[in-house]
């Protein structure tokens, strides 16, 4: 219980002609006010306006004490929804891994298939995108997707697993697919590691994990709760990336607001030859200077250069057309009662 005086914030009351009344205004904790005018000697008549005016001021008031256990209940659920989503990306990780593994011929696919799914976005009309529809047999069976089936039926069992324990509803095909894309990309820059160390399994893990790029993958992993889209994206925005030119490649990653400086980072995402790739993409003097910076980066130890501009376009096309949800895949706790506890 506490006691506040509110006549010095009432102009309108401290400057009436008789006496001032002490005005004291009690208020709980469940907002009930008591409100006690003496007039010092003298009768004094409170008008409703006044009255309203004062009772505003002690809402007001007790909605600022409450205030900050508004905000510690807030930070509170906050918290508990970031440890959700993280622990429940922490799984995905796990499944994808397990699955990539298995399959490690199809990690260019998988790569590509990102790549297509998120290269329909059209910045005049602000559809398409990384939207998972390329899920969709319309969109898959068109000439610029051939042989991206394998890895999609590969990711569609991940997904049977991966909702299997989800506590928050099923993974969007948005997410499945991006999040493939980047476990697919560790794995092809553990592999380097361990070529590095002669093919040595743990040296090479022991390497990644002293120089390469784990640690810039957190905005990434922030944009976790894409959404999918019903419908397949419209036809022609992406070109057949193994049989166009240079040009072709330019004028679409320009369309998007990238440029020769990403189209020659991503070389692994459009074809299962990168070196093949970037031969053609060298052969543009636009893009010979990215093509050899990144070629020059993965001979170091830590590919730091090549690593970072991969993880940041890739970053950049997962979310294109997306107004992520950073709620997605949390569930409300169940409380316990206390009651029921035998001590």
């Amino acid at each position: 219980m506490e006691s506040v005086s509110f006549l010095s914030t009432l102009p309108a009351l401290s400057s009436r002609p008789f006496s001032q009344p002490s005005l004291q205004f009690t208020t709980s904790r469940n907002f009930h006010v008591r409100v006690c005018c003496l007039a010092r000697g003298e009768q004094w008549q409170m008008r409703r306006r006044d009255l309203v005016g004062c009772v505003g001021t002690v809402v007001g008031l007790e909605m600022i004490a409450n205030y900050g256990k508004f905000t510690k209940e807030a930070e509170a659920a906050d918290l508990i929804q970031r440890r959700q989503r993280s622990e429940f990306q922490s799984n995905i990780k796990g499944t994808l891994d397990k699955a990539i593994r298995a399959s490690p011929d199809l990690v260019p696919a998988i790569l590509k298939l990102s790549l297509n799914d998120a290269m329909t976005y059209d910045k005049a009309t602000k559809s398409g995108g990384a939207n998972g529809s390329i899920r969709l047999s319309p969109e898959l069976s068109r000439p610029e997707n051939s042989g991206l089936a394998s890895a999609l039926s590969l990711l569609e069992e991940a997904k049977k697993e991966i909702d299997s324990y989800s506590k928050g509803g099923p993974i969007s095909y948005a997410d499945l697919i991006q999040f493939a894309a980047q476990t697919a990309l560790k794995k092809t820059f553990l592999d380097a590691a361990i070529r590095k160390c002669g093919g040595n399994e743990d040296k090479g893990r022991t390497l990644y994990t002293a120089y390469g790029s784990n640690g810039q993958w957190g905005l990434f992993e922030r944009q976790f709760g894409r959404s999918d889209s019903p419908d397949p994206d419209p036809e022609g925005r992406i070109p057949q990336w193994d049989k166009a030119s240079v040009q072709d490649m330019k004028d679409k990653f320009s369309a998007i607001g990238l440029g020769p400086r990403q189209l020659a980072v991503m070389s692994a995402f459009l074809g299962p030859d990168q070196l093949e790739t970037e031969t053609l993409l060298a052969s543009d003097k636009d893009v010979l200077p990215w093509v050899q910076k990144y070629q020059r980066s993965r001979e170091t130890v830590s590919q730091t250069d090549y690593e970072v501009d991969l993880i940041t376009t890739l970053t950049k096309l997962s979310t294109l057309g997306q107004q992520i949800n950073y709620e997605a895949y949390t569930y409300p706790v169940q409380k316990v009662d206390f009651s029921k506890l035998k001590l």
